[in-house]
């Protein structure tokens, strides 16, 4: 399910990134266990207001309100939590944090 969270978010990127040329996905390891994957791009950025409004169902478009609000129904159901954590007019960043209970693991 992971590729669907990340399709959607290409998807997110590519219709309302506007100026959007660059994607960047990296991770960040916590020293408490917990990893953080972040989604980043270039593009327009969120508006502070809208961060957590634009994970409910219904709100957006194209997708009928259903893009952010499945992705983190997505995540939700295996405890990965998402934000948006971006600069309006720098950039979307979204950050999903992943708990430390061995679903995951770090290529060395």
């Amino acid at each position: 399910m992971l590729a669907t969270v990340f399709s959607n978010l290409m998807d997110n990127t590519l219709r309302h990134g506007e100026s959007a040329t660059r994607v960047r996905v990296r991770h960040r390891p916590a020293e408490n266990g917990d990893l953080t994957l972040v989604w980043e791009d270039d593009g327009a950025g969120v508006p502070a207001e809208e961060k957590e409004r634009i994970f409910y169902r219904g709100v957006g478009k194209n997708t009928g309100g259903l893009g952010l609000f499945l992705i983190r129904e997505i995540l939700g159901i295996t405890g990965i939590s998402i934000a948006e954590t971006g600069e309006p007019g720098k950039g979307a960043r979204f950050e999903m944090l992943v708990p430390p209970h061995g679903a995951y693991r770090v290529p060395e």
